[in-house]
């Protein structure tokens, strides 16, 4: 009943703090109603209406120092570091033991990249605390000073120790499982979560962290366990139908994985993950109109998803209608026209319609973006020869080279180009480099350029490199 009057009279104080800004009457507060007003508007962000209540709390409690480090707190926030030190400082005066202090002047050092010395000041602030929570709070704090600075085993050590104190900071309980992935301690995690379960037998965080923990580890049967335990502990969290789902997906029972995926959309807003996988799952089971509806959902609940672009675009290429997988891809572009894996498809597509010139513009501009796999280089290489740019495809094959050094395809390639285009001594010296290469790849010649493979000439290269090789 306590709190419940605790929480009447937080509510009390908030409506007449708001009702006194409404009708500018000035009304009086004592300060620790402003702290809780205060830390209320904090806690959901309304960052303005804090610094209301801080200048009217100041106002009629010039000397208290809590109020003063919400002013701090605030400072902190707008990047005020050198005002937040200066207050800090005379707070120090007047009340040295005072953990907050330390607390907010780890804060300042965090924020100057000063972490190293944040952790300092935080185990000063540590000897100070009198309770386990503000303990709790502490070692999470300098769990997370220890991420900044990448020192992920010290990071994980504290997180545990808050998680000791807080058995319910899901917050620690995920920074520690981040900090077991990213030190690849798999093992590690699953005994630490099991241990954890052992007293938490229904926390579905912890469930769920196991299930994903197994899943990376290929145990899908105990993946699924874990994620089914997760259900029965929350059966309204969504992360773990979806993730159940996947696993589902792995051990080839799509029926059921579309049953998990579609309990997601009954439980919350549809997501575009969901609609992708119910889709790839009817795919999997031949049901293709079904797969392809859900890919139109997916696009249309997530334009910006490219992954139901290219589910769109995939599937009609796999049923050889290019024309529709050109015509979604277009769609794609227009909504995003830097993404290099829509262009990279329509550079493909249009290459199997024949259409030349907009596959070569395709692979440019999959190459501008930042793709340089060696298929990309030569496939467009080969369509510029094709369309009678044989300079053009030389310039672009030097610079496959710089990428793939001493690769024959890009050797035979700019032979091929050199010899054609009478240039003898390049065309030898880049054949001779195929030949010594690899000379499996010398069909490219014959291939690519028919009547410099007929010459006599060319033949006989070839034909003593491999006598020599053998």
């Amino acid at each position: 009943m306590e709190f419940s009057q605790h929480d009447d009279n937080d509510n009390f104080s908030l409506t007449k703090f708001e009702s006194m800004l409404k009708t500018n009457n000035v009304l009086f507060f004592d300060s620790s109603e402003f702290e809780n007003i205060i830390q209320h508007y904090l806690e959901i962000g309304k960052i303005a209406l804090a610094k209301k209540a801080i200048k009217m709390g100041l106002e009629q409690h010039p000397t208290s120092v809590n109020l003063k480090l919400f002013q701090v707190e605030i400072y902190v926030l707008e990047d005020k570091l050198q005002q937040a030190d200066k207050l800090l400082d005379a707070l120090y005066v007047i009340e040295p033991s005072n953990e907050e202090i330390y607390i907010q002047k780890a804060s300042i050092l965090s924020k100057r990249d000063e972490h190293q010395k944040a952790i300092d000041t935080l185990m000063i602030a540590l000897k100070l605390t009198e309770n386990d929570d503000d303990d709790a709070d502490l070692y999470a704090l300098i769990g997370m000073e220890y991420l900044f600075m990448d020192q992920f085993e010290n990071a994980k050590d504290y997180f545990i120790k808050c998680l000791e104190l807080d058995m319910e900071d899901y917050s620690a309980l995920y920074n520690i499982i981040y900090c077991f992935d990213f030190l690849n301690l798999n093992s590690e995690a699953i005994d630490f979560l099991n241990r954890y379960l052992d007293k938490n037998p229904y926390c579905e965080v912890a469930w769920h962290q196991l299930g994903r923990q197994y899943f990376s580890l290929k145990d899908f049967q105990k993946a699924l366990a874990a994620f089914e335990f997760a259900i029965i502990s929350d059966d309204s969290f969504v992360g773990a139908y979806l993730e159940k789902g996947k696993v589902l997906e792995k051990l080839k029972k799509y029926e059921e994985a579309i049953e998990n995926y579609k309990i997601t959309l009954t439980l919350d807003e549809p997501t575009s993950f969901a609609l992708l996988r119910i889709g790839n799952c009817h795919e999997k089971l031949n049901q293709h109109d079904l797969a392809l509806q859900y890919y139109y959902k997916t696009v249309h609940e997530d334009p910006l998803l490219d992954k139901g672009w290219i589910a769109i675009t995939k599937f009609y290429n796999k049923k050889r209608n290019y024309q529709k997988a050109l015509f979604y891809i277009n769609k794609a572009i227009n909504i995003d026209c830097d993404n290099v894996i829509y262009w990279k498809l329509y550079a493909q597509i249009n290459h199997r319609l024949n259409f030349l010139e907009e596959a070569e513009r395709g692979y440019k501009k999959t190459l501008d973006l930042g793709n340089y796999e060696l298929s990309t280089w030569l496939s467009r290489a080969d369509i510029l020869i094709r369309l009678g740019e044989p300079e053009a495809s030389a310039l672009n094959l030097i610079q496959a080279a710089e990428f793939y050094p001493e690769t024959a395809e890009i050797e035979f390639r700019l032979a091929g180009i050199y010899y054609t285009l009478l240039e003898t001594e390049k065309g030898f010296y880049h054949l001779k480099n195929g030949l010594l290469l690899n000379s499996e790849f010398d069909f490219i010649i014959e291939e690519l350029f028919p009547l410099i493979a007929s010459q006599k000439s060319i033949q006989d290269i070839i034909l003593n490199s491999k006598k020599q090789s053998s």
